[in-house]
């Protein structure tokens, strides 16, 4: 209960009570909305708290049936064990400072940043996510710097690297990869908008939708990361179905 994340916090009592007994190894423990309500956090916490204790091999979520428990304790290799940063965690940070910063930027971005910020939106649309995402990266980075604010700068890209460096984050991260690129690019518009028209406020706003947005996006793809499987190995067993009843 030492550390300050709140995610991390959760966790630890969540792991308590299974090490206590109260939920059992093979035991389902109860629903998301039913554990939020309990612990009186939000979605993306508990989520956060489900997929650490996922990554201890405390618990595993089966599609249609819940979440069980899987082993009794904390292994000891993990004892002290610390994910860093969850993904959720940084983008209600980045939320946060990123929208004052586009609204900063609105007022002095000057026109060959605004080119840039055509030229790495549509970048964004390649069929290589990874260079997707490194374009999604430097847009961001293009309006911290149109700040002309150090501190805000190395802020916004302390933040960025902070994803990269936490175990809890890139696992969330990368379990939304592959999920649609056109919404996440018609937000990127919208914040573009907003700074070529020099509009602070209407900045301001489109970059806070758009992570809030980021944020929907990541609850979503942790929930069907499940139902992809499940929907994968119902197809494997029809196939072996279908191949049984050609013999």
């Amino acid at each position: 209960m030492a550390s300050g994340k709140l995610y991390r916090r959760l966790a630890d009592s969540i792991a308590a009570e299974i090490e206590s007994g109260k939920y059992a190894v093979g035991e389902r423990l109860p629903t998301e909305r039913e554990l939020a309500e309990q612990y009186g956090v939000s979605r993306p916490t508990l989520r956060e708290a489900l997929i650490a204790l996922e990554m201890l091999g405390m618990i595993e979520a089966r599609h249609g049936l819940g979440i069980y428990v899987t082993r009794a304790q904390v292994p000891l290799t993990a004892s002290a064990y610390d994910f860093e940063i969850g993904a959720f965690e940084l983008i209600e940070a980045r939320r946060l400072f990123e929208g004052e910063a586009a609204a900063l930027a609105a007022a002095t971005i000057d026109d060959e940043q605004l080119a840039e910020l055509d030229r790495l939106l549509a970048l964004m649309a390649d069929e290589d996510e990874l260079k997707g995402e490194d374009a999604d990266k430097e847009f961001h980075m293009v309006i911290a710097r149109a700040t002309g604010n150090g501190a805000i700068i190395a802020t916004i890209e302390n933040l960025w690297e902070l994803r990269n460096r936490s175990p809890l984050a890139r696992n969330i991260l990368t379990r939304a990869r592959g999920l649609g690129l056109e919404p996440r690019i018609a937000e990127h518009r919208r914040v573009l908008d907003a700074l070529r028209a020099h509009d602070p406020a209407a900045a301001r706003q489109a970059m806070r939708d758009h992570l809030e947005r980021v944020i929907e996006h990541l609850l979503r793809a942790t929930e069907t990361e499940a139902l992809e499987r499940a929907q994968q190995e119902s197809k494997a067993r029809r196939s072996q179905i279908a191949k049984r009843v050609a013999i």
